[in-house]
C-alpha cells in the first residue's frame, strides 16, 4: 500500500512524496508555504490520479521520459522521477493510479 509523506525542505516549504508499497518515490510535489496547501495538493492527487488524461507524458532535454500529474485546471500537482524508458514511465503512472487513491498520509513535520 502506498503512502504520502509530508516534509519540510531546506527552504522550510512543505512538500509531499507519494511512495509505492516498496518505499520507492513515485511522485513529488512542488513547495508549499503552508501545510494546508500541501494537504490540498495530496487531496488533488488522490482525486486526479484515477484519470489517465491528467498525466502529461514528457521527455527531458537529456532524453529521459517522465510525467506530470495535472489538476482539472491544468496546474501541475506532482512530478515523477526520470525514467530510463517509456515503459518505465508507464509503469510509474500505473503505480500512481494504483497507490494514490487510498494512500495513508504520514506527516514527518510533527515531532
Amino acid at each position: 500500500m502506498g503512502k504520502f509523506t509530508i516534509y519540510k525542505d531546506a527552504r522550510e516549504e512543505f512538500r509531499f512524496r507519494l511512495k509505492a508499497g516498496n518505499g520507492e518515490v513515485i511522485l513529488k510535489s512542488e513547495g508549499y508555504k503552508a501545510k494546508s496547501g500541501c494537504n490540498n495538493g495530496i487531496e488533488s492527487v488522490k482525486k486526479n490520479a484515477a484519470m489517465d488524461e491528467r498525466f502529461e507524458r514528457l521527455t527531458s532535454k537529456s532524453g529521459k521520459p517522465y510525467f506530470n500529474l495535472k489538476a482539472a485546471n491544468a496546474q501541475v500537482i506532482g512530478s515523477s522521477e526520470m525514467y530510463e524508458s517509456e515503459s518505465g514511465r508507464e509503469n510509474g503512472i500505473k503505480s500512481v493510479m494504483k497507490n494514490a487513491p487510498d494512500a495513508e498520509i504520514v506527516d514527518e513535520t510533527v515531532s
